[in-house]
């Protein structure tokens, strides 16, 4: 899953480390204003998180959806 998850996030642009795909993290909020550091991040909002969280995840249910419609369409053939 990890492996995947940096696939996705490389091909929506980011800059990721596929030893540390969950690092992405860090690039997404930064891009989307929120400070969100290593370690304790207590401070933040659930609503934040969330927009981090959703825009990775979201992402990568887009792209399966995108697989599992090719797997799909090739079996019908």
């Amino acid at each position: 899953m990890q492996s995947f998850k940096a696939e996705v996030m490389r091909k929506e642009g980011y800059d990721v480390d596929p030893n540390r795909p969950d690092d992405v993290k860090f690039e997404v909020a930064e891009e989307m204003g929120i400070p969100l550091t290593q370690g304790d991040n207590s401070d933040l909002t659930t609503e934040s998180v969330g927009k981090i969280g959703g825009k990775i995840g979201g992402s990568m249910v887009r792209e399966m959806i995108r697989m599992s419609q090719q797997k799909l369409a090739n079996f019908k053939k």
